[in-house]
């Protein structure tokens, strides 16, 4: 049973970990790269690189509000979903990979984008697409694997039922 929880720990810290430090690299080489709000076209009319600075949650949710109660407000949000989150993981059947990955995502997203909202107050997006009119906030790794990991618990909760 005791190597059990730790063999589950581990398979839950070890990914939920490669995702923050995925995340937190990309962010830093933009920020080594790119002044604060520059960027460059990769795909014209349709993919920029960009260095914005997301004083909001996901997708600038939030943005401009009340700084300091979103900074702490979003960080406690994070610490609750992360901890929620490494709970129902260490529930999920083993064989449940499809959820497991989804936690994995979510978490290591959330955790990426609360490092960056304790250490700066903001977070580092950077990943910029556009087509024609259409545009969509920029965003980074973090916000990718939370999207993703919302998208399969969704699928996840809709085959089971």
């Amino acid at each position: 049973m005791v190597n059990s929880k730790i063999s589950k720990t581990i398979q839950f810290i070890v990914p939920t970990a490669i995702l923050v430090v995925l995340d937190q690299v990309t962010k830093y080489a933009v920020a080594r790269t790119l002044p604060v709000d520059t960027g460059f076209p990769v795909i014209s009319g349709f993919f920029n690189l960009v260095y914005v600075r997301n004083t909001g949650g996901a997708f600038s949710l939030f943005a401009g509000s009340a700084h300091h109660l979103a900074v702490y407000g979003l960080a406690a949000v994070s610490v609750f979903v992360v901890a929620a989150i490494a709970y129902a993981f260490g529930k999920t059947a083993k064989k449940d990979n499809w959820t497991r990955i989804a936690y994995i995502c979510v978490a290591g997203g959330a955790i990426g984008n609360l490092i960056d909202r304790l250490r700066f107050g903001e977070v580092t997006d950077f990943l910029d697409f556009h087509a024609g009119n259409l545009h969509w906030p920029a965003f980074n790794v973090a916000d990718v694997a939370i999207s993703t990991g919302a998208v399969m618990l969704l699928i996840s909760l809709l085959r089971k039922n």
